[in-house]
């Protein structure tokens, strides 16, 4: 099955709902869910000032900072410190959370996930040319692959001579996709998205 690819340079900027920054949304399912009803979300967000994260209930998310020095986040009135690039940090999306930036704006790459409807793992790997980095896709999920710093380029069965993509540019790897790599030196963030059976929602 071949890829879907998106690139970077088609997204829009989205107001958070708090209205304390703007997010680029990468890929969500369902497609156009938007900021509600999502069973998952992918995206980039802009931190520009200090200030607090928008609540989403139900929901569990996975923060790993791409640009800029850091921040101090209070999740649910615990602190969490955020400021070594490239680190997922995962925490409820449903707990207040303030953030005070350390030393100028930041963006983060963001997974956000129905926790009742599914489960999510983020993964930032790093090529290290010739060898290829390996991209599981497994038979019961689908993985989002973003390239956080280039160059990198995807290989699939389907795409023999390789996709170039660029930085923050997106694969959508669905059951099929066959063997899949990535080559090149920089880095990328392998987003494995699971439905949660019925029987563990209860």
């Amino acid at each position: 099955m071949t890829p879907r690819v998106l690139r970077a340079g088609s997204r829009a900027a989205v107001p958070w709902r708090n209205g304390g920054g703007v997010t680029r949304e990468i890929a969500s399912w369902p497609e156009n869910a938007g900021t509600a009803g999502f069973d998952w979300r992918i995206s980039l967000a802009e931190v520009a000032g200090d200030g607090p994260f928008s609540v989403f209930p139900g929901v569990d998310r996975i923060l790993t900072m791409v640009e800029g020095a850091g921040m101090d986040l209070t999740v649910g009135g615990r602190r969490r410190r955020v400021a070594e690039r490239y680190v997922p940090a995962s925490f409820p999306g449903d707990l207040p959370t303030g953030c005070l930036l350390l030393s100028g704006p930041v963006v983060n790459f963001n997974v956000m996930y129905a926790r009742d409807r599914t489960a999510a793992e983020v993964t930032v790997v790093r090529g290290a040319l010739p060898v290829a980095v390996p991209v599981p896709v497994p038979d019961d999920g689908t993985v989002v692959a973003v390239v956080l710093e280039t160059p990198m380029v995807l290989e699939t069965a389907a795409t023999r001579g390789g996709t170039p993509l660029d930085r923050y540019d997106a694969a959508v790897l669905m059951p099929g996709s066959g063997p899949v790599t990535l080559q090149g030196e920089g880095r990328a963030a392998l987003v494995t998205l699971r439905a949660v059976p019925p029987a563990r929602s209860r």
